[in-house]
């Protein structure tokens, strides 16, 4: 039984140019999204007298951006065909607060927003 993969093609391919993009604004989106949840919940308990429309407002919107976060890490492990280490570190990174943006920014900076092939090829 093989792998689902994504279609091949070269670094520059519209299709990993997208997916690149997508997995850095959905990162970024959803460390945001924890920034937020996080202004609400210091609203809800350490406002006197606390309200949950912060909590209300940015609970769901987390919880859409932390899903939206992992199927999205999932399809680039699969393309960019990062070792199950890194999708594992990947997918760890949308627990705590922010984590997704810095494991972007890692991941940009040591070249796993392409595909290993690609990158053989640029060198």
């Amino acid at each position: 039984m093989s792998t689902p993969q994504l279609p091949v093609g070269p670094a520059d391919h519209p299709l990993v140019i997208k997916l690149a993009k997508t997995f850095r604004y959905v990162a970024f989106a959803e460390a945001l999204s924890w920034l937020g949840l996080l202004i609400g919940m210091g609203f809800k308990y350490l406002a006197d007298p606390g309200t949950e429309v912060g909590v209300q407002f940015f609970g769901p919107v987390h919880g859409a951006m932390f899903v939206l976060y992992v199927i999205v890490a999932i399809a680039a492990a699969l393309h960019f065909r990062w070792s199950p280490a890194v999708a594992v570190v990947a997918l760890l990174a949308s627990i705590p607060p922010f984590a997704t943006a810095v494991f972007e920014i890692w991941a940009s900076r040591t070249g796993r927003l392409v595909r290993p092939a690609d990158a053989a090829a640029a060198a």
